[in-house]
């Protein structure tokens, strides 16, 4: 987890990082690579980065037939980042119903105690045509998503198929947390608020769950301790409409793990794609795990029209929340900005004007951006 405030910034002059690499499957193959090359010019002359990839998901099981290989964890344990693409597809979907191991990414969230997930919503003026809202409607949008990662519905016991019998099957999740789950990420939410706008959202569905109701007592209860941070409470689907309504009203909302999926992938549609937006896994050690939101988007995988950005702006969360390497991230997220100003777009956010290119394009893009910058 990123160091306390009022610590001072490491400095990155003579230091070495070492990142493990884990492309994983559909796009992130693709994409991953765009976001090493952002990072290596973002420290060029400035540091040492050992990078080395393994293996996860569909393609470790071609390659050794387990999703999350013991090769894979032991590169993860002599590092001290993890930069992560995306994972799964048809044939890792009808292969998991057979091997049911759990999800390798959720097995590592847990395994390594990630408890939050940090999602940026943030527009570039460059980008307020490419949304589906109207751009007097998300101009200035600035907001920070922070999901639960260790309980909820995704971990909750009982799960999985009570009845077999045709016509009658039948299935169970439980939604689940504890009182110090909750307590421990809404510490984490009133930490980031206090470091933005002070003003913190708290999401659930009280009205209906009970799971929500301990939520919403302890959030209340934390937040005593942080008399300087406004908190509100919304329900779920409350929120859901505001984020389209009035989405630059947010500063931080916090919520389950459920929740917090969802909620994250419609606000990445303000920005114009799902291809923007960045996260960051922390927890509580200072190991995190850095990856765009997409998924594997196997139906365009391997043509070269993935968008790399949300790739590349989570190696820039990468050098702010594992290394505290402010001056790196900026670099990158500058980079970004220079070559959406210069006009170059992927198809996922293409406008009239502009100058499309791939992947792989807009990766060297932002590289030569990062490197002329220096």
């Amino acid at each position: 987890m990123a160091r306390n405030a009022e610590e001072a910034p490491v400095s990155s002059s003579n230091r070495r990082i070492r990142v493990a690499v884990l492309p994983g499957d559909g796009i992130g193959r693709e994409t991953v690579p765009q976001a090493v090359k952002a990072l290596n010019a973002a420290a060029a002359g400035r540091l040492e980065v050992d990078l080395a990839e393994g293996e996860i998901g569909w393609s470790a099981v071609q390659s050794t037939g387990e999703a999350l290989p013991r090769a894979t964890i032991d590169l993860i344990d002599r590092s001290d980042a993890i930069l992560f693409g995306a994972i799964g597809g048809p044939e890792y979907e009808a292969w998991k119903r057979t091997n049911p191991r759990g999800s390798p990414l959720l097995r590592l969230r847990q395994d390594m105690r990630l408890f939050a997930n940090l999602r940026p919503i943030t527009l570039f003026p460059e980008l307020e045509n490419a949304s589906t809202l109207k751009p007097e409607v998300i101009r200035g949008l600035d907001l920070l998503i922070i999901r639960e990662l260790n309980g909820d519905i995704y971990f909750g016991e009982p799960r999985g198929l009570v009845s077999r019998e045709p016509g009658a099957r039948e299935s169970i999740n439980t939604m689940r947390y504890t009182e110090g789950q909750i307590r421990q990420v809404a510490h984490a939410a009133f930490r980031a608020a206090r470091g933005r706008r002070r003003r913190l959202c708290s999401v659930d569905k009280a009205n209906v769950l009970e799971t929500m109701v301990l939520w919403r007592d302890v959030v209340t209860e934390v937040g005593r301790e942080y008399p300087d941070v406004e908190l509100t409470h919304l329900f779920v689907d409350a929120a859901a409409m505001e984020l389209v309504r009035h989405p630059t009203r947010f500063d931080v909302i916090v919520t389950g793990n459920m929740f917090g999926d969802i909620l994250s992938d419609e606000a990445a549609m303000l920005t114009g794609s799902l291809g923007m937006l960045p996260s960051a896994s922390i927890g509580t050690g200072s190991k995190g795990l850095f990856e765009p939101i997409h998924g594997s988007a196997p139906d365009i995988a391997g043509q070269d029209l993935a968008n790399p950005i949300a790739a590349i702006l989570s190696a820039a969360l990468m050098f702010r929340h594992a290394f505290d390497m402010e001056e790196e991230a900026r670099r990158i997220e500058a980079g970004v900005r220079r070559v959406l100003a210069d006009g170059l777009r992927t198809g996922d956010i293409m406008e009239p004007g502009a100058t499309r290119v791939g992947t792989r394009g807009m990766g060297d893009a932002v590289a030569r951006a990062i490197a002329a910058a220096a």
